[in-house]
Order: C-alpha cells, then structure tokens, then sequence
C-alpha cells in the first residue's frame, strides 16, 4: 500500500533542494511540472524586481527556493523605479538575495538573452 506524502512535498519535488539552482531536484525520473519549466527558462535572464521599501533591483536570475527568496547575479539597485528615471546612477551589488516577502513584482527584462518564457 502506498503511502500519501505529506504537504507540500509535490512543491519541495519540483523545486529539488537547492531550489531552481539545478541542484539535487535536477534530472529527478518523471515530467516536470510547468512551474518548474518556466522557472528554468527564466535562469540567467535579466528580471527587474521591485520591492516593498520602493527598491528596484535588476539581475541575472540564478535561484530561487520554496520560500520565494531570489538570488540575482550582476544585479543593480535603484532607490527610484528605474524606468522612471533612466539617467539615475544605480548602485552595484554583485551578488544579491532578495528574501520573498519583499517582492512587490517581478519583470522580464526585454533586453536579456534567449527565448520568452513559456
């Protein structure tokens, strides 16, 4: 007899457990969940997230995990929107965790490499 898996271990399988970092849920047997597929199209695009403090953060996308944290590489802080002031000098983090309960939205960059996102 099978057994019923406990809550939220269908979101922890398709995020794997180092989230969308192509860790250790990476090449799991089985298809993979739309949300998943979406995600992965959208690691290394350029995302523009804007935060609940009026931030605007713009980066490459290298992860996430269940808890909607966001890990941006490259990434550039404007304290003003940044599309609302194009000749406003952005501050340059590098590397840069973006805790989930922070994110107002997040945008696409149309400018950022590959395909749109399914």
């Amino acid at each position: 007899m099978a057994e019923a898996a406990p809550p939220g271990a269908a979101a922890a399988a398709a995020a794997g457990e180092a989230g969308a970092c192509g860790g250790a849920g990476a090449g799991a047997a089985g298809p993979e969940p739309r949300s998943r597929r979406l995600l992965e199209a959208l690691l290394n695009r350029s995302l523009r997230i804007r935060m609940s403090d009026g931030r605007t953060l713009i980066g490459a996308f290298l992860c996430t995990d269940r808890d909607a944290n966001v890990i941006l590489g490259s990434a550039q802080e404007f304290l003003k929107a940044a599309d609302a002031f194009p000749g406003s000098e952005p501050r340059v983090l590098g590397l840069a965790m973006v805790p989930g309960h922070h994110i107002v939205s997040i945008e696409v960059e149309r400018d950022s490499a590959g395909p749109p996102p399914p």
